[in-house]
């Protein structure tokens, strides 16, 4: 019910009225209907809305409405370009561009005459017809796709449909006829062996299409080269003993040597330990220490944020690191036998 204006002492009334049917001591309220009205539902939400002007109390403001089934959305809206009466002459209160009634000359979106159908009184276009629709609830209004006719849109894609088969033909017949002229150089040349790959190479290697990065975001499709050889066993079939060294499936990575045992000249894989203090892994450790080291000592060096810096600031280290070994070697060298260049006279021993 709406909120009227109301005393102090019937605002006090009305609270200790409410408290009242809230413990029981009061019978609840009833609507229209006959329906009891739940005593604890907060006021904010039991008060109607000013603008519906309930006069008694009420939930149904809360309630869902339900449509009207009579009432078909479809078939009413607006007869999209439906054209009325045509004119034989012009009318007083037209258009002067081209003569229809139910608009005005700001408003036409016909082309704009050299002589309007005001001084002619010819080719007069017929009025549109205008329709109003009461009967649409709240959302029938602002429905911005009320009307929209689907099987407009089908034209559209039959469209787009067409154009991509004409792009994929096309892009099939320049291929075919590049490898037609491929073929065609290839047999004319005497070295055509030399460039034909050996199929007995490639028998281990298959050729898979899958997505690869690419700069542009979201990838595209190239063809790669699959490096796994069927003959080659797996990790975890090196060595079935449980207390073996332990597999990793999720990286598939074994750390340890599976077999620790076997003649190193016969071991094919010793575990991913051996990868990581041999070749270009050590060097980069080694890189990773030294860039530690001199951030320590204050240099200004960090090897994930300025990797050419911290990689020329390594080199220049192990160049005077060289300088400053030869150079003790020479004086030890010196200290012990002396400089025969010297003009110094040496001592017998």
């Amino acid at each position: 019910m709406a909120l009227a204006f109301k005393s102090r002492e019937d605002h006090r009334k009305q609270i200790e009225l409410e408290e009242a049917r809230k413990a029981g001591l009061a019978p609840a309220e009833v609507d229209e209907d006959g329906s009891v009205i739940n005593p604890h539902i907060p006021r904010y939400m039991s008060s109607a809305p000013w603008y519906l002007n309930a006069t008694t109390p009420s939930l149904k403001h809360q309630r869902k409405r339900k449509p009207d089934p009579n009432f078909n959305i479809k078939s009413s809206w607006y007869d999209r370009g439906a054209k009325t009466f045509r004119a034989d002459k012009y009318r007083k209160g037209a258009c002067e561009n081209c003569g229809a009634i139910t608009h005005d000359k700001r408003s036409c979106v016909e082309r704009p005459r050299g002589l309007g159908a005001k001084w002619t009184s010819e080719n007069i276009s017929p009025d549109e017809k205008i329709e109003t629709f009461d009967q649409l609830d709240y959302d029938g209004k602002r429905d911005r796709w009320n009307g929209y006719d689907a099987e407009s849109y089908r034209r559209v894609v039959q469209r787009y449909e067409a154009r991509e088969e004409a792009r994929i033909k096309y892009l099939k017949d320049q291929q075919l006829k590049k490898l037609e002229e491929k073929i065609d150089n290839t047999n004319d040349d005497d070295d055509d062996d030399s460039l034909k790959v050996n199929e007995s190479k490639q028998v281990d290697f298959a050729k898979v299409e899958k997505r690869v990065r690419s700069g542009g975001g979201g990838g595209s499709t190239g063809s790669v080269r699959n490096l796994w050889i069927r003959e080659d066993t797996a990790k975890y079939l090196l060595n079935l003993d449980a207390d073996s060294a332990y597999y990793d499936p999720k990286t598939r990575s074994m750390r340890e040597d599976p077999l620790p045992d076997t003649n190193p000249n016969e071991k094919f894989y010793g575990g991913d330990n051996q990868n990581r203090v041999c070749g270009e892994a050590l060097d980069f450790k080694q890189l990773n220490v030294h860039a530690w080291e001199a951030f320590e000592k204050g240099y200004d060096v960090h090897l994930q944020a300025a990797p050419s810096q911290a990689e020329l600031l390594y080199k220049s280290f192990k160049i005077s690191k060289e300088k400053l070994n030869k150079s003790k070697i020479k004086d030890t060298v010196m200290e012990k036998y002396g400089n025969a260049a010297t003009d110094k006279i040496l001592d017998r021993v």
